[in-house]
């Protein structure tokens, strides 16, 4: 009757901690939805012409802005991407140098998953991508694309002092 209760108990905390890491994963997926919009110069256009639903008129002027900080957004992502690599590879040189054969074998394994993971959200980024050029809202298997819509306002943007667009 004991080893009966313990199982019980046993299972009964496993699903909750399988539920809370799903139910955690999906809050910070959502929560980081609008932030993908800057992610490529493709997003960073779509996502402001789907928000503010420009007029023809409109577009042209609105172009040239997108255009300009389209630009200078990937290139500052970029820039932080190789340096983030950089510095990565020289924590592995000094780190490497301290840990035993078992621990540089746990890390590899680690790098493999990651690398695994980054293939499958290319994978997912480019299947996105197609949705969003052919104008579907929906990725193929009938989920809801990622790209949702703007946030209101962003971190130092004042929206109480937005110009009249005429």
């Amino acid at each position: 009757m004991k080893a009966r209760s313990i199982i019980v108990v046993l299972v009964t905390l496993i699903i909750g901690f399988i539920l809370g890491m799903l139910t955690s994963a999906q809050i910070r997926y959502h929560k980081l939805k609008p932030v993908r919009v800057f992610f490529s110069e493709e997003r960073f256009r779509d996502g402001f012409y789907r928000t503010i639903q420009p007029d023809d008129q409109q577009k042209t002027k609105i172009d040239l802005v997108l255009d300009k900080y389209a630009k200078i957004n990937s290139e500052l992502q970029n820039n932080f991407r190789k340096e983030l690599d950089a510095s990565m590879k020289d924590f592995r040189k000094e780190l490497d140098l301290n840990l035993t054969r078992d621990q540089l074998a746990r890390l590899k394994e680690m790098d493999a998953r990651r690398e695994e993971m980054i293939r499958h959200n290319r994978k997912n980024h480019e299947d996105d991508t197609l949705n969003m050029r052919e104008g579907r809202p929906h990725k193929p298997d009938g989920r809801p694309s990622p790209d949702g819509p703007l946030p209101h306002s962003f971190p130092g943007h004042d929206t109480t002092r937005l110009p009249d667009v005429k």
